[in-house]
Protein backbone atom coordinates (compact mmCIF):
# COMPACT_ATOMS: atom_id res chain seq x y z
CA UNK A 1 0.00 0.00 0.00
CA UNK A 2 0.95 3.53 -0.97
CA UNK A 3 -0.43 6.34 0.97
CA UNK A 4 0.71 10.19 0.60
CA UNK A 5 -0.37 12.65 3.68
CA UNK A 6 -1.49 15.87 2.95
CA UNK A 7 -0.84 17.92 6.04
CA UNK A 8 1.42 15.01 7.82
CA UNK A 9 3.03 17.54 10.65
CA UNK A 10 -0.14 17.28 12.61
CA UNK A 11 -0.27 15.43 15.86
CA UNK A 12 -2.32 12.92 15.09
CA UNK A 13 -1.70 12.72 10.91
CA UNK A 14 1.83 12.15 11.68
CA UNK A 15 1.07 9.40 14.49
CA UNK A 16 -0.75 7.67 12.16
CA UNK A 17 1.89 8.16 9.27
CA UNK A 18 3.89 6.25 12.05
CA UNK A 19 1.72 3.40 12.29
CA UNK A 20 1.31 2.81 8.49
CA UNK A 21 5.08 3.16 8.29
CA UNK A 22 5.19 0.27 11.13
CA UNK A 23 2.41 -1.90 9.40
CA UNK A 24 4.66 -2.10 6.36
CA UNK A 25 3.33 1.05 4.44
CA UNK A 26 5.22 2.86 1.77
CA UNK A 27 4.36 6.58 3.36
CA UNK A 28 4.83 9.74 1.88
CA UNK A 29 3.36 13.03 3.05
CA UNK A 30 3.50 17.17 2.96
CA UNK A 31 3.27 20.01 4.60
CA UNK A 32 4.23 23.99 5.07
CA UNK A 33 5.72 23.97 8.51
CA UNK A 34 6.27 20.75 10.87
CA UNK A 35 7.76 21.38 14.39
CA UNK A 36 8.61 18.78 17.30
CA UNK A 37 7.72 16.55 18.57
CA UNK A 38 6.01 15.79 14.91
CA UNK A 39 9.17 16.74 12.98
CA UNK A 40 11.93 14.79 14.86
CA UNK A 41 10.17 11.48 15.30
CA UNK A 42 9.41 11.62 11.18
CA UNK A 43 12.58 12.26 10.92
CA UNK A 44 13.53 9.65 13.04
CA UNK A 45 11.59 7.46 10.58
CA UNK A 46 13.06 8.75 7.38
CA UNK A 47 9.08 10.06 6.29
CA UNK A 48 9.72 13.70 6.96
CA UNK A 49 9.84 15.54 3.59
CA UNK A 50 12.99 16.88 2.34
CA UNK A 51 11.04 20.55 1.81
CA UNK A 52 8.44 21.59 3.47
CA UNK A 53 5.42 23.35 1.17
CA UNK A 54 2.68 21.45 -1.31
CA UNK A 55 4.00 19.91 -4.26
CA UNK A 56 1.32 18.87 -6.78
CA UNK A 57 3.99 16.18 -8.54
CA UNK A 58 3.90 13.87 -5.02
CA UNK A 59 0.37 12.82 -6.61
CA UNK A 60 0.82 10.04 -8.69
CA UNK A 61 -1.88 7.69 -9.92
CA UNK A 62 -0.64 4.63 -8.25
CA UNK A 63 -1.18 6.23 -4.89
CA UNK A 64 -3.18 3.83 -2.72
CA UNK A 65 -4.98 6.75 -0.73
CA UNK A 66 -4.35 10.17 0.07
CA UNK A 67 -5.28 11.03 3.92
CA UNK A 68 -6.49 14.77 4.70
CA UNK A 69 -5.56 16.92 7.41
CA UNK A 70 -7.51 19.46 9.40
CA UNK A 71 -4.45 21.75 8.59
CA UNK A 72 -4.80 21.57 4.88
CA UNK A 73 -6.82 24.46 3.07
CA UNK A 74 -9.77 22.98 0.20
CA UNK A 75 -8.00 25.08 -2.31
CA UNK A 76 -4.80 22.81 -1.52
CA UNK A 77 -2.72 21.93 -4.60
CA UNK A 78 -1.92 18.64 -3.96
CA UNK A 79 -6.02 17.93 -2.94
CA UNK A 80 -6.94 19.09 -6.29
CA UNK A 81 -4.63 16.92 -8.32
CA UNK A 82 -5.73 14.14 -5.98
CA UNK A 83 -9.50 14.82 -7.11
CA UNK A 84 -7.88 15.40 -10.70
CA UNK A 85 -6.54 11.83 -10.98
CA UNK A 86 -9.45 10.48 -9.04
CA UNK A 87 -7.68 8.62 -6.15
CA UNK A 88 -9.11 7.69 -2.99
CA UNK A 89 -9.22 10.76 -0.48
CA UNK A 90 -9.84 10.04 3.25
CA UNK A 91 -10.03 12.29 6.00
CA UNK A 92 -8.24 10.93 9.12
CA UNK A 93 -11.33 9.16 11.00
CA UNK A 94 -12.68 7.60 7.47
CA UNK A 95 -9.32 5.76 7.09
CA UNK A 96 -9.59 4.82 10.80
CA UNK A 97 -12.45 3.05 9.98
CA UNK A 98 -11.31 1.69 6.96
CA UNK A 99 -8.64 0.12 8.64
CA UNK A 100 -10.96 -1.63 11.23
CA UNK A 101 -14.14 -2.35 9.60
CA UNK A 102 -13.31 -6.36 10.38
CA UNK A 103 -12.86 -5.62 13.86
CA UNK A 104 -14.44 -4.62 17.13
CA UNK A 105 -14.91 -0.87 17.45
CA UNK A 106 -14.58 0.38 20.83
CA UNK A 107 -15.39 4.34 20.81
CA UNK A 108 -15.05 6.65 23.63
CA UNK A 109 -16.94 9.84 23.10
CA UNK A 110 -17.71 12.99 25.08
CA UNK A 111 -17.15 16.27 25.76
CA UNK A 112 -14.35 15.64 28.91
CA UNK A 113 -12.81 12.91 29.69
CA UNK A 114 -12.16 10.79 26.91
CA UNK A 115 -8.44 10.94 26.65
CA UNK A 116 -8.23 9.90 30.24
CA UNK A 117 -10.36 6.88 29.64
CA UNK A 118 -9.09 5.67 26.28
CA UNK A 119 -5.80 5.91 28.19
CA UNK A 120 -7.33 3.59 31.09
CA UNK A 121 -8.38 1.00 28.73
CA UNK A 122 -4.95 1.00 27.37
CA UNK A 123 -2.90 1.05 30.30
CA UNK A 124 -5.34 -1.92 31.75
CA UNK A 125 -4.84 -3.66 27.78
CA UNK A 126 -0.93 -2.99 28.12
CA UNK A 127 -0.55 -4.55 31.53
CA UNK A 128 -2.17 -7.55 30.98
CA UNK A 129 -0.08 -8.28 27.61
CA UNK A 130 -3.16 -7.80 25.95
CA UNK A 131 -3.07 -6.40 21.95
CA UNK A 132 -5.07 -3.77 20.58
CA UNK A 133 -5.40 -1.50 17.66
CA UNK A 134 -5.77 1.98 19.02
CA UNK A 135 -5.72 5.82 18.51
CA UNK A 136 -6.14 7.95 21.27
CA UNK A 137 -5.53 11.82 21.83
CA UNK A 138 -1.99 12.10 23.54
CA UNK A 139 1.31 10.08 24.48
CA UNK A 140 1.43 7.47 27.03
CA UNK A 141 3.92 5.96 28.89
CA UNK A 142 5.01 2.47 27.13
CA UNK A 143 3.23 3.28 23.90
CA UNK A 144 5.59 4.21 20.96
CA UNK A 145 2.79 6.29 19.00
CA UNK A 146 -0.32 7.34 19.96
CA UNK A 147 -2.00 5.37 16.70
CA UNK A 148 -1.40 1.73 16.39
CA UNK A 149 -2.80 -0.49 13.23
CA UNK A 150 -2.41 -4.73 12.88
CA UNK A 151 -3.87 -6.95 10.71
CA UNK A 152 -4.64 -9.50 13.15
CA UNK A 153 -5.95 -7.61 16.26
CA UNK A 154 -9.68 -7.91 17.37
CA UNK A 155 -10.39 -4.57 19.31
CA UNK A 156 -9.64 -1.45 17.80
CA UNK A 157 -10.17 1.49 20.65
CA UNK A 158 -10.79 4.98 19.16
CA UNK A 159 -10.82 8.51 21.04
CA UNK A 160 -13.98 9.46 19.74
CA UNK A 161 -13.69 13.39 18.70
CA UNK A 162 -16.66 15.49 18.08
CA UNK A 163 -14.60 17.93 15.74
CA UNK A 164 -14.77 18.17 12.12
CA UNK A 165 -13.13 15.44 9.98
CA UNK A 166 -11.53 17.53 7.68
CA UNK A 167 -11.36 20.54 5.28
CA UNK A 168 -13.67 19.00 2.89
CA UNK A 169 -15.45 16.18 5.07
CA UNK A 170 -17.08 18.79 7.90
CA UNK A 171 -18.90 15.83 9.83
CA UNK A 172 -17.71 15.19 13.49
CA UNK A 173 -14.49 12.45 13.69
CA UNK A 174 -16.89 10.15 16.14
CA UNK A 175 -19.83 9.74 13.97
CA UNK A 176 -17.53 8.17 10.77
CA UNK A 177 -16.68 5.01 13.40
CA UNK A 178 -19.77 2.94 13.58
CA UNK A 179 -18.87 1.67 17.12
CA UNK A 180 -19.56 -2.16 18.24
CA UNK A 181 -19.09 -0.36 22.08
CA UNK A 182 -19.13 2.81 22.94
CA UNK A 183 -18.80 5.13 25.94
CA UNK A 184 -20.72 8.65 26.37
CA UNK A 185 -18.79 10.37 29.55
CA UNK A 186 -20.31 14.36 29.65
CA UNK A 187 -21.79 16.93 27.49
CA UNK A 188 -20.60 20.84 28.40
CA UNK A 189 -21.00 22.72 25.17
CA UNK A 190 -17.65 23.24 23.30
CA UNK A 191 -16.24 24.42 19.76
CA UNK A 192 -18.49 27.14 19.70
CA UNK A 193 -16.89 28.33 16.03
CA UNK A 194 -18.07 24.75 14.79
CA UNK A 195 -21.45 24.52 16.80
CA UNK A 196 -22.54 27.74 17.36
CA UNK A 197 -25.64 26.46 19.75
CA UNK A 198 -26.22 24.26 22.42
CA UNK A 199 -28.54 22.48 20.97
CA UNK A 200 -26.52 21.95 18.07
CA UNK A 201 -23.89 20.98 19.76
CA UNK A 202 -25.28 17.91 21.90
CA UNK A 203 -27.18 16.56 18.65
CA UNK A 204 -23.65 15.58 17.44
CA UNK A 205 -23.73 13.22 20.48
CA UNK A 206 -27.82 11.92 19.70
CA UNK A 207 -25.91 11.43 16.30
CA UNK A 208 -22.99 9.42 17.79
CA UNK A 209 -25.74 7.25 19.62
CA UNK A 210 -27.85 6.20 16.64
CA UNK A 211 -24.17 5.26 15.05
CA UNK A 212 -24.08 2.70 17.64
CA UNK A 213 -24.11 -0.97 15.18
CA UNK A 214 -27.56 -2.51 16.32
CA UNK A 215 -27.10 -5.01 18.61
CA UNK A 216 -23.94 -3.25 19.99
CA UNK A 217 -23.64 -1.65 23.67
CA UNK A 218 -23.69 1.74 25.22
CA UNK A 219 -21.52 2.35 28.60
CA UNK A 220 -22.82 6.17 30.05
CA UNK A 221 -22.21 8.01 32.82
CA UNK A 222 -25.35 8.91 34.15
CA UNK A 223 -24.61 11.45 36.63
CA UNK A 224 -24.12 13.84 33.49
CA UNK A 225 -27.80 14.79 32.69
CA UNK A 226 -27.65 15.39 29.45
CA UNK A 227 -26.04 12.60 28.62
CA UNK A 228 -28.52 10.22 30.72
CA UNK A 229 -30.98 11.86 29.06
CA UNK A 230 -29.98 11.29 25.22
CA UNK A 231 -28.74 7.42 26.10
CA UNK A 232 -32.04 6.54 27.87
CA UNK A 233 -33.81 8.09 24.72
CA UNK A 234 -32.45 7.00 21.96
CA UNK A 235 -34.21 4.73 19.14
CA UNK A 236 -31.07 2.51 18.58
CA UNK A 237 -31.67 -0.96 19.54
CA UNK A 238 -28.34 -1.05 21.82
CA UNK A 239 -27.86 -2.42 24.94
CA UNK A 240 -27.23 0.39 27.49
CA UNK A 241 -24.86 0.31 30.92
CA UNK A 242 -25.10 3.18 33.12
CA UNK A 243 -21.85 4.05 35.55
CA UNK A 244 -21.52 6.34 38.38
CA UNK A 245 -18.71 7.35 40.40
CA UNK A 246 -17.00 4.70 42.59
CA UNK A 247 -16.93 5.33 46.72
CA UNK A 248 -13.07 6.71 47.56
CA UNK A 249 -11.69 8.25 50.22
CA UNK A 250 -8.93 10.84 50.26
CA UNK A 251 -6.37 10.34 53.48
CA UNK A 252 -2.89 12.42 53.50
CA UNK A 253 -2.79 13.34 49.78
CA UNK A 254 -3.51 10.07 48.58
CA UNK A 255 -7.17 8.87 47.09
CA UNK A 256 -8.01 5.08 48.03
CA UNK A 257 -10.52 3.84 45.64
CA UNK A 258 -13.15 1.12 47.42
CA UNK A 259 -12.82 -2.16 45.50
CA UNK A 260 -14.28 -5.64 46.46
CA UNK A 261 -10.88 -6.23 48.58
CA UNK A 262 -10.38 -3.32 50.53
CA UNK A 263 -9.46 0.70 50.07
CA UNK A 264 -7.04 0.33 47.49
CA UNK A 265 -4.52 3.45 46.54
CA UNK A 266 -4.11 4.85 43.25
CA UNK A 267 -1.87 7.02 41.23
CA UNK A 268 -4.90 9.65 39.79
CA UNK A 269 -7.27 11.68 42.26
CA UNK A 270 -10.48 14.28 41.67
CA UNK A 271 -13.98 13.09 41.35
CA UNK A 272 -14.60 13.32 37.68
CA UNK A 273 -11.44 11.12 36.98
CA UNK A 274 -12.51 8.62 39.66
CA UNK A 275 -15.97 8.52 37.64
CA UNK A 276 -13.28 8.15 34.14
CA UNK A 277 -12.26 5.01 35.87
CA UNK A 278 -15.27 3.63 36.23
CA UNK A 279 -16.33 3.98 32.69
CA UNK A 280 -12.94 2.44 31.78
CA UNK A 281 -13.65 -0.73 34.13
CA UNK A 282 -16.79 -1.32 32.37
CA UNK A 283 -15.41 -1.16 29.16
CA UNK A 284 -12.54 -3.13 30.30
CA UNK A 285 -15.26 -5.83 31.25
CA UNK A 286 -17.10 -5.64 27.37
CA UNK A 287 -13.36 -6.77 26.07
CA UNK A 288 -13.10 -9.66 28.52
CA UNK A 289 -11.13 -7.87 31.31
CA UNK A 290 -12.35 -9.20 34.56
CA UNK A 291 -12.65 -6.69 37.74
CA UNK A 292 -9.67 -7.88 39.87
CA UNK A 293 -7.55 -7.77 36.63
CA UNK A 294 -9.11 -4.46 35.97
CA UNK A 295 -7.83 -2.99 39.72
CA UNK A 296 -4.36 -4.62 39.55
CA UNK A 297 -3.38 -2.36 36.56
CA UNK A 298 -5.63 0.67 36.86
CA UNK A 299 -3.59 0.94 40.29
CA UNK A 300 -0.33 1.74 38.33
CA UNK A 301 -1.66 4.42 36.08
CA UNK A 302 -0.30 7.61 36.24
CA UNK A 303 -2.79 9.78 33.37
CA UNK A 304 -2.21 10.56 30.03
CA UNK A 305 0.16 13.22 29.41
CA UNK A 306 -0.73 16.86 30.21
CA UNK A 307 -3.71 15.37 32.05
CA UNK A 308 -3.34 16.47 35.72
CA UNK A 309 -0.01 15.63 35.13
CA UNK A 310 2.37 16.86 38.30
CA UNK A 311 5.59 18.59 36.79
CA UNK A 312 6.81 19.27 40.39
CA UNK A 313 6.77 18.35 43.86
CA UNK A 314 8.98 19.00 47.45
CA UNK A 315 7.67 18.68 50.54
CA UNK A 316 5.70 21.77 50.92
CA UNK A 317 4.97 22.38 47.33
CA UNK A 318 3.29 20.78 44.22
CA UNK A 319 2.30 22.05 40.85
CA UNK A 320 0.26 20.47 38.37
CA UNK A 321 -0.35 20.95 34.40
CA UNK A 322 -3.26 20.21 32.69
CA UNK A 323 -5.03 20.54 29.25
CA UNK A 324 -8.38 21.29 30.65
CA UNK A 325 -9.72 24.71 29.06
CA UNK A 326 -13.27 24.40 28.62
CA UNK A 327 -15.78 25.50 31.50
CA UNK A 328 -17.14 22.16 32.92
CA UNK A 329 -12.69 21.21 32.52
CA UNK A 330 -11.75 23.63 34.64
CA UNK A 331 -14.36 23.52 37.23
CA UNK A 332 -13.79 19.62 37.85
CA UNK A 333 -9.94 19.90 37.84
CA UNK A 334 -9.60 22.71 40.10
CA UNK A 335 -12.10 21.73 43.04
CA UNK A 336 -10.07 18.00 42.30
CA UNK A 337 -6.77 19.50 43.01
CA UNK A 338 -8.34 21.29 46.00
CA UNK A 339 -9.68 18.19 47.56
CA UNK A 340 -6.56 16.37 47.23
CA UNK A 341 -4.31 18.82 48.93
CA UNK A 342 -7.26 20.64 51.11
CA UNK A 343 -4.75 22.16 53.74
CA UNK A 344 -2.78 23.92 51.35
CA UNK A 345 -3.45 27.34 49.03
CA UNK A 346 -4.60 26.48 45.96
CA UNK A 347 -3.25 28.75 42.98
CA UNK A 348 -5.30 27.91 39.81
CA UNK A 349 -4.04 29.62 36.63
CA UNK A 350 -5.97 29.72 33.26
CA UNK A 351 -5.38 30.14 30.02
CA UNK A 352 -7.86 31.36 27.46
CA UNK A 353 -6.36 30.19 24.31
CA UNK A 354 -9.54 28.47 21.88
CA UNK A 355 -11.66 29.85 19.95
CA UNK A 356 -14.40 29.21 22.31
CA UNK A 357 -12.90 30.74 25.76
CA UNK A 358 -12.10 34.24 24.00
CA UNK A 359 -15.74 34.41 22.26
CA UNK A 360 -17.15 37.06 24.45
CA UNK A 361 -20.82 35.27 24.03
CA UNK A 362 -19.02 32.05 25.60
CA UNK A 363 -17.42 33.90 28.07
CA UNK A 364 -20.46 33.60 30.65
CA UNK A 365 -20.00 29.50 30.72
CA UNK A 366 -16.88 30.03 32.88
CA UNK A 367 -18.79 31.54 35.82
CA UNK A 368 -17.93 29.91 38.94
CA UNK A 369 -15.62 27.71 37.33
CA UNK A 370 -12.57 28.89 39.72
CA UNK A 371 -14.11 28.91 42.59
CA UNK A 372 -12.33 26.19 43.95
CA UNK A 373 -9.09 28.09 43.97
CA UNK A 374 -7.46 30.32 46.73
CA UNK A 375 -5.94 32.30 44.20
CA UNK A 376 -7.62 32.43 41.02
CA UNK A 377 -5.31 33.86 37.58
CA UNK A 378 -6.68 34.28 34.14
CA UNK A 379 -4.21 34.57 31.59
CA UNK A 380 -5.17 35.41 27.64
CA UNK A 381 -3.48 37.43 24.60
CA UNK A 382 -4.54 40.08 22.85
CA UNK A 383 -2.22 39.01 19.68
CA UNK A 384 -3.83 35.65 19.93
CA UNK A 385 -7.19 37.00 19.26
CA UNK A 386 -5.95 39.19 17.17
CA UNK A 387 -4.71 36.06 14.87
CA UNK A 388 -7.92 34.10 15.54
CA UNK A 389 -9.51 37.23 14.11
CA UNK A 390 -12.06 37.33 16.71
CA UNK A 391 -13.74 40.22 18.18
CA UNK A 392 -11.51 41.97 21.01
CA UNK A 393 -12.07 41.13 24.49
CA UNK A 394 -11.36 43.16 27.98
CA UNK A 395 -10.07 42.80 31.03
CA UNK A 396 -13.76 43.86 32.30
CA UNK A 397 -15.70 41.12 30.01
CA UNK A 398 -13.07 38.51 31.27
CA UNK A 399 -14.30 39.87 35.12
CA UNK A 400 -17.80 39.89 34.72
CA UNK A 401 -17.50 36.36 33.15
CA UNK A 402 -15.97 34.67 36.21
CA UNK A 403 -18.18 36.59 38.89
CA UNK A 404 -14.83 36.67 40.92
CA UNK A 405 -13.95 40.16 42.49
CA UNK A 406 -10.34 39.07 43.28
CA UNK A 407 -9.58 37.66 39.86
CA UNK A 408 -6.02 38.37 38.76
CA UNK A 409 -6.37 38.67 35.04
CA UNK A 410 -3.17 39.22 32.77
CA UNK A 411 -2.40 39.92 28.95
CA UNK A 412 1.37 40.65 29.44
CA UNK A 413 3.72 37.37 29.18
CA UNK A 414 6.37 38.84 31.51
CA UNK A 415 3.82 40.27 33.99
CA UNK A 416 2.19 36.66 34.48
CA UNK A 417 5.58 35.72 34.75
CA UNK A 418 6.27 38.03 37.40
CA UNK A 419 3.40 37.25 39.48
CA UNK A 420 4.48 33.63 39.53
CA UNK A 421 8.44 33.92 39.94
CA UNK A 422 7.10 36.68 43.31
CA UNK A 423 4.78 34.05 44.70
CA UNK A 424 5.23 32.16 48.01
CA UNK A 425 4.74 28.53 47.09
CA UNK A 426 5.16 27.67 50.88
CA UNK A 427 1.92 24.86 51.40
CA UNK A 428 0.90 25.74 47.84
CA UNK A 429 -0.34 23.81 44.97
CA UNK A 430 -0.21 25.42 41.82
CA UNK A 431 -2.35 24.02 38.97
CA UNK A 432 -1.42 25.63 35.40
CA UNK A 433 -4.64 24.42 32.59
CA UNK A 434 -4.40 25.69 29.60
CA UNK A 435 -4.36 24.09 25.92
CA UNK A 436 -1.63 26.84 25.00
CA UNK A 437 1.89 27.76 26.52
CA UNK A 438 1.03 31.22 28.51
CA UNK A 439 3.04 33.30 26.27
CA UNK A 440 5.84 31.39 26.33
CA UNK A 441 6.52 30.38 29.43
CA UNK A 442 9.62 28.32 30.63
CA UNK A 443 8.47 25.26 32.60
CA UNK A 444 11.41 24.17 33.17
CA UNK A 445 12.69 27.70 34.53
CA UNK A 446 9.76 27.88 37.01
CA UNK A 447 9.89 24.59 38.28
CA UNK A 448 13.88 25.29 39.32
CA UNK A 449 12.43 28.55 41.09
CA UNK A 450 9.87 26.86 43.27
CA UNK A 451 12.41 24.35 44.27
CA UNK A 452 14.90 27.09 45.73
Amino acid sequence: MKIHFIAIGGSAMHNLALALHEKGYRVTGSDDEIFDPSKSRLEAKGLLPETYGWYPEKITADLNAVILGMHAKEDNPELLKAKELGLSIYSYPEFLYDQSKGKTRVVIGGSHGKTTITSMILHVMHFHGREVDYMVGAQLEGFDTMVHLTEENDFMVLEGDEYLSSPIDRRPKFHLYKPNIALLSGIAWDHINVFPTYQNYVEQFEIFLNEITPGGTLVYNEEDPEVKRISESTQNQIKKCPYQTPHYEVQDGTTLLDTPEGLMPIEVFGKHNLNNLEGARWICQLMGVDAEDFYEAIATFKGASKRLEKIMETPGTVAFKDFAHSPSKVMATSKAVKNQFPDRKLIACLELHTYSSLNPEFLKEYQGSLDAADEAVVFYSPHAVAIKKLEPISENQIASAFQRDDLLIYTDPKQFKDFLFQSDFDETTLLLMSSGNYGGLDLEELKTHMKS
